[in-house]
């Protein structure tokens, strides 16, 4: 046997058949969850331990730190979340993500992988074309072919492995040093945008004795670094929060692997002999995965608070604010401070309308509106309205600007109740069924007539009279769609494809959107008045 009998393609087919798994597993799960997940992540990060708990758990079931990582680094984004949680969350990924290496090298190297994949894959192989009706049931049979494709992957990698190890000598690299085997697992991993694939590789020629255990060791140690690439990537051209979220994880996962290459031969000893796992190499070099990261997580911990500060400092947010007329007009000029304080929240109607023309997929800016900055916003409006009612005013000025007052909480809460919805929507415009998608076309066009009725505020040289009128109209177009809509939820729940509390959902949703409107709409009204009445004189 020499080097020249390793048979790449089948090697390459393993790796291929393993990466798709992976990806395979990881859409399967994505999709059987929903928004769970998100919510789960959102939910529990009260404190910086409980996010870290929160990371763990969902990297180990969606088999992904990278996508937990994305997760994160989009909540960061968007004002979800804040640096110190998002460190926290993807810290407590680093060691969810060592479940793979368990599952591979406790059932990978155990078991006869044909009597333990086949007939996965033929099972979920059959689910999908037989329970296609079923979403539900269909996403798990894909998981089902997906840890059935990723043993069988293995198996060939393995396979190929195991004769060229015949012909390798672990001592030819020992000259290498372990600092070059990690950049090699770096690299892997950065190539290939998966650790796990890096990882099963690694356990794959340990178990092969093409390389040994420290070798092993310092691969898998690139390999976690490697992962950071996913997240560097993600974090181009956004927000500075994502910017400063993502050199956090550089940082912590850079700083954890110089810890541990200093320290490996102790953690060899540990895992090896003290332990006892010399003769489970393959074992022991998932629980030296284990371990290394929990290291890193309890030498990081006190110190979270600290390296949000410094990502803060090193990536800094500058501060500015989104009001045009109200931060240049002085309030105690009661008139100039009014009609700054109306044009202000028809920019503020502006914003918000194109946030909300965001969350259906119709605007691509290159600047687009984040919720978090629309809560700022009003922030702004509503510290200026408190400086301008400080001052003595007449009776009709205090009227009119608790109006416009009343205007600006009624789009905030317009925004407001869109950005909760939007994982409800984004299911909705999912679904195939022609009810549903009737459904989602009904909100879809409310809204886009909202977006286009509310622009015409902006645009000085329409009369105050003509969009007076097609504020009218657009009212009427929102209460004749509710009953539309609910006539339509009437026809539809007598349907046996239709479960009544999928019913419930669309009138839920729809209560909220036509409530969304009507908010827009008394908006709209309240500042064309003072409009009107100029014009009038």
């Amino acid at each position: 046997m020499t080097i020249f009998d390793f048979e790449l393609w089948v090697f390459l087919a393993g790796l291929g058949i393993f990466l798709f798994a992976m990806h395979m597993m990881e859409e399967s799960l994505r999709l059987l969850s929903g928004g769970a997940f998100k919510s789960f992540i959102r939910k529990y990060t009260g404190t910086n331990l409980k996010a870290i708990f929160s990371g763990m758990f969902s990297t180990a079931v969606l088999q992904s730190s990278s996508a937990v990582s994305l997760m994160v680094l989009a909540f960061a984004g968007a004002g979800i979340m804040n640096l110190t949680q998002a460190i926290a969350v993807m810290m407590g990924a680093k060691v969810g993500t060592t479940a793979t290496a368990w599952i591979v090298a406790v059932f990978g190297f155990k078991f006869n992988i044909d009597a333990f994949s086949l007939p996965l894959i033929g099972i979920g192989g059959l689910g999908i074309i037989l329970l296609a009706k079923s979403p539900r049931y269909v996403n798990i049979s894909k998981f089902l072919v997906a840890f059935g494709f990723l043993f069988m992957g293995l198996d060939y990698m393995k396979n190929s492995v195991d004769q060229f190890s015949e012909a390798i000598d672990p001592a030819m690299f020992a000259d290498y040093g372990v600092i070059i085997f990690a950049l090699v697992g770096l690299v892997m991993t950065a190539v290939m945008q998966s650790s796990s694939a890096t990882i099963a590789i690694v356990l794959t020629m340990l178990f092969s004795g093409v390389i040994n255990f420290q070798m092993g060791a310092a691969m898998v140690i690139g390999a976690n670094v490697g992962t950071t690439v996913t997240v560097l990537l993600g974090a181009i051209g956004g927000m500075v929060s994502k910017k400063q979220a993502a050199l956090s994880q550089l940082v912590f996962t850079v700083s954890t692997a110089i810890i541990t290459l200093l320290i490996l031969p102790l953690l060899t000893w540990l895992v090896l002999d003290f332990l006892g796992f010399d003769d489970k190499l393959v074992l022991g070099l998932a629980l030296f995965h284990s371990i290394f990261n929990i290291i890193g997580v309890i030498v990081f911990y006190p110190f979270i608070s600290n390296l949000a500060g410094f990502a803060e400092k090193a990536i800094p947010e500058r501060v500015i604010k989104l009001s045009k007329f109200i931060y240049k007009t002085d309030p105690s000029v009661a008139d100039a401070g009014l009609e700054a304080f109306r044009k202000e929240i028809i920019q503020q109607l502006y914003y918000s309308l194109k946030y909300i023309h965001q969350q259906f997929g119709r605007t691509k800016a290159a600047n687009p509106v984040n919720y978090s900055d629309l809560e700022r916003y009003h922030a702004e409006i509503f510290e200026y309205y408190t400086k301008l009612v400080s001052y003595e005013m007449d009776e009709m000025h205090t009227a009119y600007i608790d109006k416009l007052l009343r205007a600006s909480r009624n789009i905030m809460n317009a925004a407001k109740n869109i950005y909760e919805l939007r994982e409800e929507l984004e299911i909705l415009k999912r679904e195939t069924a022609p009810e549903l998608q009737k459904a989602y076309q009904s909100i879809s066009g409310r809204m886009k007539s909202a977006y286009e009725t509310g622009m015409m505020l902006e645009q000085k040289e329409q009369k105050t009279e003509l969009m007076s009128e097609k504020v009218e109209e657009f009212h009427k177009l929102v209460e004749n769609e509710d009953r539309e809509f609910i006539k339509m939820c009437s026809t539809i729940i007598s349907s046996k494809d239709f479960k009544k509390v999928e019913v419930t959902f669309l009138l839920m949703m729809n209560r909220v959107i036509t409530q969304s409107n009507r908010m827009l709409v008394f908006a709209m009204k309240n500042l064309l008045e003072k409009l009107y009445e100029e014009e009038a004189d």
